[in-house]
């Protein structure tokens, strides 16, 4: 018997579990989320698929699994209780930021608490300069005394960020040695081991939140792997990076700041797989679950990073032009804009008296009101009901019958009699407002980054998505969308197309221009070696090593950095003039796209961080050509029911069909419904199947 990959995605209101088989037999499942122990969710999904097929935990191959327990933590305020060492004259530097505001006129805005209170940032006497060298020593007396001074106050754990220590990490690794001598019951970070670049806020923050999360990784980890031992399931667990590539337990424990946006990857990676399959190398994804939504850019077959986000203080409604919002985390990450619209997106009238739609959320418990689990809030989803789009008897394979009168009633009560309209059409508000919010995340990563949305496929999935995409492909003047396989359960699903990644980065400031290529090339081949162990620790041969070069760089005084790929190394393999020149106008071209205009030649481009991508590559294609999926016809289809489309076409009588109907084509209005998800295709769309099972709507 085959044995079965297996990936798990937790959202926030559902946690989606698929299996799949080197034949293509794809299995799945949807829970509800358990807030309190993530893992028990996985465990009891687990459970139901080897209830109900011949399945046992020796079937299981290998476990994928993107979570949101690292950024939850932040969120929440619930990670350990941290302290920091570091140089004396710089304990404010997680106050100070960076100065950037995330609302412009805002000036009620307050910052986010620091993640370490100023009472348990520690300064310690040591000083090295900008080309690493030490001015001022640190006292071993003075090392053992700050970590003794934290230990006192209890902490759980410790980071460490010295002043310059990417250039000298001396100081660093004596505190680190002190460290696991007197307190090696905590854990501890240093920045040169989680950061070594250049920009100490960044490097700081980055290392405060890495020491901040890692107890509660730690333990959800451990819980993770007491629960699948139990189902008898004993297979390698890899996690999903924020980055996109897969990771060894070990190493998101050790660095958990890399998995922080772990859960929103899959989708992108699996998004980014199937495009390149069906022909479609540009698109843009949308992924809707019940908390929030996320977008994101493939460009030429492949997704976008960005050099650094911010996470925790509050979602990102406006523009990505404004940051400065939450804790930045300076790591590379699918570029990903979010949003809090969700089908759980409370909808409320604000005190002006307009019609609102999150970013609160009904969550998983007590959920919508028509979940009928003592929710009291009228929802989108509870909109979507309303407005005929989602099956009352339907929701998840028909295994969640929803109260579709109780919400009607709460939704009249709360939005529409208040705003003294007839009901479908307050709820054709609340959706077409939930669809705006939405538009500002896609705009985000399309237009604010250069990049007219019109020339992109929008790549729906998630289970809210593939009911908004076509009334936001319509507003954004987008002519096409996708609807891949098992949507709601995508992002799980895109777990099994990633591949083992392990980022290295050094900052190594230099002007092209005055550049010697045999420095850069023997910089970066340092960082290959360093990947070229990790690969092989991990048990990959040479022939399944694949390593790529990226470069931040910036025109000579510029404050921030674009990353673009490097050239191919010239068939010499040694760097030489030309391929500088390579690299600067790859920087230029990038810039120009950005940010619409580039400097003339008198304006020189340095290099100021060189990175180095180590991939470990499998040994067939781990996902097959064709795809059986066990849940797509579940108690899905047919007949037909009235559903809303607005003032101008009005009520409508919408057939309901499966997928498999639009083999040979149908024309909108149509609702297809499915285990996972239900589609919308609106009156003068038209809707087909591609070769490999996806929905292709034409607008």
């Amino acid at each position: 018997m085959d044995r079965y990959r297996v990936g798990v995605d937790i959202g926030g209101t559902f946690t989606d579990i698929v299996f799949l088989d080197s034949g293509g037999r794809v299995l799945t499942r949807k829970v509800s989320s358990s807030v309190e122990d993530y893992a028990q969710a996985i465990a009891s999904g687990l459970a139901q698929v080897f209830d109900e097929t011949s399945l046992a935990g020796p079937d299981v191959a290998e476990v994928r699994h993107g979570t949101t327990v690292a950024s939850n933590a932040i969120l929440e305020n619930k990670g350990a209780l941290t302290g920091l060492i570091t140089t004396r004259g710089f304990r404010d530097v997680l106050e100070l930021r960076n100065l950037r505001m995330p609302r412009l006129y805002d000036l009620g805005w307050e910052k986010p608490p620091e993640l370490v209170e100023r009472y348990l940032r520690v300064e310690v006497e040591e000083r090295i300069n900008a080309r690493g060298e030490i001015v001022v020593p640190l006292a071993r007396e003075a090392a053992v005394a700050a970590v003794d001074r934290l230990v006192a106050q209890g902490v759980e754990a410790i980071a460490v960020c010295l002043l310059n220590t990417f250039e000298n990490p001396a100081h660093e690794l004596l505190l680190k040695e002190v460290l696991e001598e007197r307190a090696s019951h905590l854990v501890h970070c240093i920045s040169y081991e989680v950061l070594p670049e250049v920009k100490e806020y960044e490097r700081t923050s980055t290392t405060v939140v890495n020491a901040y999360v890692m107890p509660t990784v730690a333990r959800y980890l451990e819980s993770l792997r007491r629960e699948l031992a139990a189902a008898s399931v004993d297979a390698p667990l890899m996690l999903m990076q924020s980055n996109g590539g897969l990771t060894t337990v070990d190493d998101a424990i050790r660095l958990p700041c890399n998995i922080i946006e772990s859960g929103p990857a899959g989708g992108v990676v699996g998004a980014q797989a199937l495009a390149r399959k069906v022909g479609m190398p540009d698109v843009i994804t949308l992924d809707m679950g019940g908390t929030t939504a996320k977008a994101s850019l493939v460009e030429g077959g492949e997704f976008t990073r960005s050099l650094e986000y911010s996470v925790g203080g509050g979602i990102m409604q406006g523009s990505r032009l404004l940051t400065g919002s939450g804790y930045l985390i300076k790591v590379p990450a699918i570029d990903l804009a979010e949003v809090g619209a969700g089908g759980g997106s409370i909808v409320r009238i604000d005190a002006g008296g307009s019609l609102q739609c999150g970013p609160e959320s009904a969550g998983a418990v007590p959920g919508p009101v028509c979940y009928d689990q003592g929710g009291e809030d009228p929802t989108i989803t509870d909109a979507n009901v309303i407005l005929g789009y989602i099956n009352p008897n339907h929701l998840v394979g028909g295994e969640l019958t929803l109260n579709a009168a109780r919400g009607r009633e709460v939704f009249e009560a709360r939005v529409a009699r208040p705003l003294d309209l007839e009901l479908a059409h307050a709820a054709y508000g609340a959706h077409q407002i939930a669809a705006s919010n939405m538009i500002r995340a896609i705009r985000s990563v399309s237009s604010e980054r250069g990049r007219d949305p019109r020339r992109y496929t929008m790549f729906a999935f998630g289970g809210n998505g593939p009911l908004f995409a076509a009334t936001m492909a319509a507003a954004l003047h987008m002519k096409r969308i996708l609807v891949p396989p098992a949507p709601g359960l995508f992002s799980a699903f895109g777990l099994l197309y990633a591949d083992v990644e392990h980022h290295y980065s050094r900052t190594f400031r230099r002007v092209l221009v005055e550049s010697d290529p045999a420095e850069i090339d023997r910089a970066w081949r340092a960082l290959e070696d360093e990947g070229r162990a990790q690969l092989v620790h991990e048990g990959f041969p040479a022939e399944r090593m694949r390593f790529r070069r990226t470069a931040n760089l910036h025109y000579k005084g510029q404050l921030y950095e674009l990353g673009v790929a490097a050239p191919p190394v010239p068939s010499s393999g040694a760097l030489d003039r030309a391929w500088l020149d390579q690299l600067a106008e790859a920087f230029g071209e990038e810039h120009e796209r950005t940010y619409g205009h580039r400097a003339g030649p008198e304006e020189p481009v340095e290099l100021v961080n060189m990175v180095l991508v180590a991939e470990g590559l499998p040994d067939a294609p781990v996902v097959p050509d064709t795809l059986y999926l066990d849940r797509s016809e579940d108690g899905a289809g047919g007949g037909s029911r009235n559903a809303y489309f607005g003032p101008e076409a009005g009520w409508l009588e919408t057939p309901v069909v499966r997928r498999s109907d639009l083999a040979g084509g149908a024309s909108g209005p149509l609702i297809v419904e499915e285990y996972d998800a239900t589609c919308l295709v609106p009156p003068g769309a038209r809707a087909t199947l591609d070769d490999y099972g996806s929905i292709v709507i034409d607008l």
